[in-house]
């Protein structure tokens, strides 16, 4: 009866040992790729790669969206003024 048990108890230790496995090969790859790309777009950029600096690229990068989709909708004005604030802030951050 204890052989049983001790057979029973490593198999389940190996599935769970698989599946732990396979995940972090998914995330750990996963997690590489995101930060190949942060690296590769805040070198380009050359701005940091801080978690404030990505905020703030984000947060340009909205605006100007904001202000193409105004442009295209027929506002111009605000349009040109979400256009002016998302490229006075990229401006700021991509020296």
């Amino acid at each position: 009866m204890d052989g049983f048990f001790n057979w029973l108890g490593e198999a389940i230790g190996n599935v769970i040992r698989t599946v732990v496995n396979g995940l972090h090969a998914i995330f750990g790859n996963l997690w590489q790729a995101i930060d190949g790309f942060v690296d590769g777009l805040t070198g380009s950029l050359g701005i940091s790669d801080s978690v404030f600096s990505i905020a703030v690229l984000v947060i340009g990068v909205l605006l100007l969206l904001n202000g193409i989709r105004s442009l295209i909708r027929g506002g111009v004005i605000g349009g040109i003024v979400w256009l002016l604030l998302g490229l006075l802030i990229l401006s700021w951050l991509i020296r």
